[in-house]
């Protein structure tokens, strides 16, 4: 985002009204929440979007089930989420629900703009529908002939008369908007997915339906009130119609740079329908879609069904709300899979943010209140300590890179980098033994170095941990805000003298988890069940191991060892997954690439030699040497075996 930028919005997907909140909404909208604060700390004026996605069959056969109204129903399940936001203190600017009145009015408008531009047609379409998705499928797309190849669920067969976008007339703008904007669509492995996907052909988009009635009905000016619009032009429209789009249009300004935060299972909507429709209204497309990873537990996918669903209100309440945020933010690379398990947790939470900025903040108390009556004086620090701060400030040269590069991870690693370089310089300089020396001033300039450190990073981390940073400010005798930002972090200035308030400990150490975990205990109950067995297993345990046909895109060698290969093999999944297998002594990397190989798809992932590896092959070892299993004839990637 360049410097001269100051009009900016930040969206997350409006979250579908079927289910409560879980980690998944949690994380997507933490990150937009993170990236409008840093935003509006640097000055630029910032819209952030959020809401609820209320239309479609799913919300009305949900809604008939428990006895209510659609309507009642989705005012119901939108309130949690709202309310949720609200207690996460997210500082989103508008709220939309696609109930809203102005909301449908703006998509009337946009399906009247696009029809008088040529771009909708009616016409007949037949089809195999997934109520769960809401998307329609070909034959070749089904998994088994008749299932999702989303969601795995049962799809049925749909003919009814709809009126159809013509998706296929916008197939090479879309490329070219691909080439010409390199960081279009984030991370860049998920646009060479967007793009073989386009460039296999796009076809027109049902974009109406008759078969139920919840949902906005077409422009008046059609005269066809048995249609409603299709859930998802229906939602896409939030982004533009939140600006005011249709009605009052006094914030569509800021649909020139739009950052669009989605989870990858939705990434096609977003990156090939989405700028389609603009291109079709002649409005602005965004300047990033970004597409993150889904989170498991304890390294299983998360279901209502194995009980291993994750609260984020419940981890809010039991282990702080800002050491949630960060955990979310620094465990996991954005676009990659994250696993959450409280261990992981409280190691973040004792070690980063205990050790490494709480112990941190102490020391620099500690040592002022010895020293100096809790005066931390600025005005030697370049003269004894340039090297620290030079090193410092070459790291956070470039940081804001990372922000809008959604490499949010990296952002945080840096951050901590810098505060490796205070606590080292602690050690390195020993401060108390100075004082002893009767080298007063250097030990004070000493402290004070820690201190303007901790201020720069504090500042930063603020859009992650807002309230932690604020305690460590006031304590410093500052605000943060576009002007100190500005100050201390750009202009590198330092702090002036100030007298520094005690802290209780920011971070206090957690011994042991907190949340019962259900899905351990029953996990335990299946092991001895198991064993009393005596390793008899029935057809259904067998069916519990899920094998696929692999094919390894690359393959290493593992330094520092003598048998293992580090190999990238797509599953037919939106990544493909690093496997860590110990066959090098039998195989020659080089000869693996382009090969076929049985993979265990559902093996608890686990770390070898400090690398992740989620999944094993099938072999067969005897005297003569090892052999990988591979399928007879090639397969298609992610083929089950069984």
């Amino acid at each position: 985002m360049s410097e001269t930028c100051h009009k900016v919005t930040i969206t997350t997907p409006i979250y579908y009204v079927n289910d409560i909140p879980h980690i998944g909404h949690a994380y997507t909208t933490i990150i937009a929440d993170t990236l409008a604060r840093y935003s509006r700390l640097k000055g630029h004026e910032t819209r952030f979007i959020t809401g609820t996605d209320e239309h479609g069959q799913k919300i009305e056969e949900a809604a008939k089930s428990r006895g209510k109204s659609p309507q009642a129903y989705a005012d119901e399940i939108s309130g949690k989420f709202k309310t949720l936001w609200d207690e996460f203190d997210i500082s989103y600017d508008t709220f939309i629900r696609t109930t809203d009145e102005k909301h449908k009015k703006g998509v009337q408008k946009a399906f009247e703009t696009m029809y008088n531009n040529g771009d909708i047609y009616k016409d007949e379409y037949e089809g195999f529908y997934c109520v769960s998705c809401e998307t329609f499928f070909t034959q070749t797309q089904l998994l088994e002939d008749e299932c999702c190849p989303d969601c795995g669920k049962q799809t049925s067969i749909v003919k009814e008369e709809s009126y159809f976008f013509k998706l296929s007339k916008y197939e090479d703008r879309l490329l070219a908007w691909y080439e010409e904007k390199e960081d279009c669509v984030l991370p860049k492995g998920k646009k060479n997915e967007v793009i073989n996907f386009v460039k296999q052909g796009l076809h027109d988009l049902s974009i109406t339906r008759t078969s139920f009635d919840w949902g906005v009905k077409l422009p008046d000016s059609l005269h066809d009130p048995k249609h409603v619009m299709y859930v998802w032009l229906d939602a896409l429209m939030n982004y533009i119609t939140a600006l005011g789009y249709g009605d009052d249009e006094r914030y569509m300004e800021f649909a020139d740079n739009m950052t669009h935060l989605v989870g990858k299972d939705i990434l096609r909507f977003h990156a090939i329908y989405w700028p389609a429709f603009l291109m079709s209204l002649d409005l602005p497309l965004p300047k990033h879609i970004a597409a993150h990873g889904w989170w498991t537990r304890n390294g299983e996918k998360i279901s209502k069904s194995k009980g291993n669903v994750v609260d984020p209100r419940e981890v809010a309440n039991a282990y702080g709300l800002e050491n949630f945020r960060y955990f979310l933010m620094r465990e996991v690379p954005f676009g990659q899979d994250g696993d959450f398990s409280q261990k992981a947790l409280i190691d973040r939470i004792n070690s980063d943010l205990g050790n490494d900025l709480g112990n941190l903040m102490n020391r620099i108390i500690g040592m002022s209140g010895k020293y100096s009556d809790l005066v931390i004086d600025s005005s030697n620090v370049r003269t004894y300590h340039d090297k620290e701060l030079k090193e410092a400030e070459a790291l956070l040269e470039n940081i804001e890179e990372y922000i809008y590069q959604m490499q949010l991870n990296r952002y945080l690693e840096t951050l901590w980098k810098v505060l490796t370089i205070a606590n080292q310089a602690i050690t390195t300089h020993e401060p108390w033994v100075k004082m002893k020396e009767g080298k007063t001033e250097e030990a004070m300039a000493l402290v004070a170095l820690v201190a303007n450190l901790l201020a720069r990073v504090a500042i930063l981390l603020s859009p992650v941990m807002p309230k932690t940073c604020d305690k460590i400010a006031t304590a410093m005798g500052f605000s943060i805000n576009t002007k100190t930002y500005q100050s201390l972090y750009h202009d590198r200035a330092l702090l002036e003298t100030f007298t520094i308030q005690k802290l209780p400990a920011l971070f206090p150490r957690i011994e042991e988890e907190v949340l019962a975990v259900k899905e351990v205990v029953s996990a335990k109950k299946e092991k001895k069940k198991k064993e009393k067995t005596d390793g008899i297993i029935t057809i259904d345990q067998f069916f519990e191991t899920k094998l696929k046909i692999g094919t390894i895109l690359t393959a290493q060698e593992v330094k520092k060892s003598d048998r293992l290969l580090q190999l990238t093999v797509d599953v037919g999944e939106d990544e493909p997954r690093q496997v860590i297998a110990g066959i090098k002594e039998y195989y020659n990397p080089a000869d693996l690439v382009d090969t076929q190989v049985c993979i265990v798809a559902n093996l608890k992932p686990a770390k070898i030699m400090g690398m992740l590896s989620q999944g094993m092959l099938l072999a067969a070892k005897d005297k003569e040497g090892l052999s990988l299993m591979r399928p007879e004839k090639p397969k298609k990637s992610g083929t089950p075996v069984g």
